[in-house]
Order: structure tokens, then C-alpha cells, then sequence
């Protein structure tokens, strides 16, 4: 991104941790862009949102009858619910706020939402529902839950510029984030994470030059799980590989 701008990849990707639900795959396809020159998580956010919409447009213009053959049933309903998305200023909200829609819900939830912890996928769901099923941007997660390379907001939250973008009956969908192109604030950070050492190589690429940048992934199956209103990976997956499909 730092010689071209703006770049994309789209290819298989390995999941390190082990998950297993109706959402993750140890094998899936990752939709990459990276886009360098900018500061304001909110270029992501368009480019996010732009690119999402483009896709549903392409199927309502091009796709209907694969869509309504790969659905037996509803299939108008979700022919609705896109035309809509399209139509829709998707919702951004700063995860703090996020953790008190959630907590003045009065649900019942299996994992009791809090400020030091990730979303879990009945809180995504819960958002998006309350959202009135407009796909949903939650942003400015605390530093603890993201991962290293965010870039710090440097606030009293002790927050980073990172999103979720969250959709209807699958919850998370893309995560993305500016990336700490400051050495003097990433150097400690790894640091106290006991990690400099292993990714010296990484603050190369700080203490040798680099540009403001950030980016965003997507995954392909969920993407594609989502259009159709199917909730499992697995049922879009020609062979899917999950967590102990495998076995020596």
C-alpha cells in the first residue's frame, strides 16, 4: 500500500485459534484492501461500506435468479432486505456506547457484556437487531481486545482505531483498522507485550520509513453466507474445513 496507494488481495487464510461454531472455518477466503495516506478511520468505514453495497447491488442487478434458486424459500424477503441495505447510511457506534445499549437492555445474555472484553456473537446480533437491521460500524475498541499493530487513539479509554462492521443474523462480518505507524508508540507496546523481539522485523518497517495507512478484511463466506440468509459458513463451502475435520 505504502508504493501503490490503495491495494487488495482476496486468497485463502489460516485460522491460528481454535474456533469452532457455525461461523468459522479453519480454512476460508479473506477479502483484503489496504489503503495508505490517511488518519481518519473513517476512510476505511466508506471504502467498507462502498465496496459491501457494490456487491449487493451487483446480485439485485445481475443475480436474482441464482439468489431465489439457492434459497427455497424467502428468498423475496431477502431480495427486500438488500434492496434496503443499499439504501441505508449504515450506523456507526463507538464501542462504549455499544457496551451500554447492551447492558440497559434488559436481555438476558449468555456472556455479561463488559467494557475490558470483546463482543461476543449474541451482543453483534443484539446491535444490529436494535440498529433496526441496518448493518452496523462499531468502532474505538479498548487496546487490550484488538490486536498490536492498531493504531492507538491515545484517549482516556486508552482506545484504538479499530471497527467491526456488523450485519443482520451473522454479526461480525469485516474488522478492520488504522495501524500504528508510530515507532515510539508501537516499540512499547510490543514491548509490554513481550513480543519486540520476535517482531523486530516488523519495526523495521516503522524505523524505516512508513506512511499513515490502514485496512480492512472481509470474509468471503460470511459475505456470501449473508446474502443468502444462510447462517453457516459451511453451507456455502464446497469442502469445508473446520476444526477437526481433520483427524490424524
Amino acid at each position: 500500500a505504502s508504493s501503490l496507494s490503495k491495494v487488495y488481495t482476496l486468497g485463502p487464510t489460516f485460522r491460528a485459534e481454535k474456533a469452532d461454531s457455525s461461523r468459522h472455518l479453519c480454512e476460508f477466503h479473506m477479502l483484503e484492501g489496504e489503503l495508505a495516506f490517511t488518519k481518519d478511520l473513517e476512510d476505511i468505514l466508506t471504502i467498507l461500506e462502498s465496496s459491501f453495497k457494490a456487491v449487493v447491488r451487483h446480485v439485485l442487478e445481475k443475480g436474482l435468479p441464482d439468489l431465489h434458486q439457492a434459497m427455497e424459500e424467502g428468498a423475496e424477503n431477502q431480495e427486500e432486505y438488500l434492496s434496503k441495505v443499499v439504501e441505508q447510511d449504515f450506523i456507526r457506534l463507538p464501542f462504549h456506547e455499544a457496551i451500554a445499549v447492551l447492558e440497559k437492555s434488559g436481555e438476558k445474555f449468555q456472556f455479561v457484556p463488559r467494557v475490558d472484553s470483546n463482543l461476543k456473537a449474541e451482543h453483534e446480533k443484539f446491535l444490529v437487531k436494535h440498529c433496526g437491521g441496518t448493518p452496523v460500524f462499531v468502532t474505538d475498541f479498548p487496546a487490550a481486545v484488538k490486536p498490536f499493530y492498531s493504531r492507538e487513539n491515545q484517549d482516556e479509554r486508552n482506545t484504538v482505531a479499530a471497527v467491526d462492521m456488523l450485519v443482520s443474523g451473522m454479526g461480525e462480518l469485516a474488522g478492520g483498522s488504522l495501524r500504528e505507524e508510530r515507532l515510539e508508540v508501537l516499540e512499547p507496546r510490543l514491548q509490554k507485550l513481550g513480543m519486540a523481539e520476535q517482531y523486530d522485523w516488523y519495526l523495521d518497517l516503522r524505523r524505516f520509513g512508513s506512511v499513515p495507512h490502514g485496512g480492512f478484511g472481509v470474509g468471503f463466506e460470511r459475505l456470501v453466507a449473508h446474502i443468502l440468509r444462510m447462517h453457516s459458513v459451511y453451507d456455502v463451502t464446497p469442502f469445508p474445513r473446520g476444526l477437526g475435520d481433520c483427524v490424524l
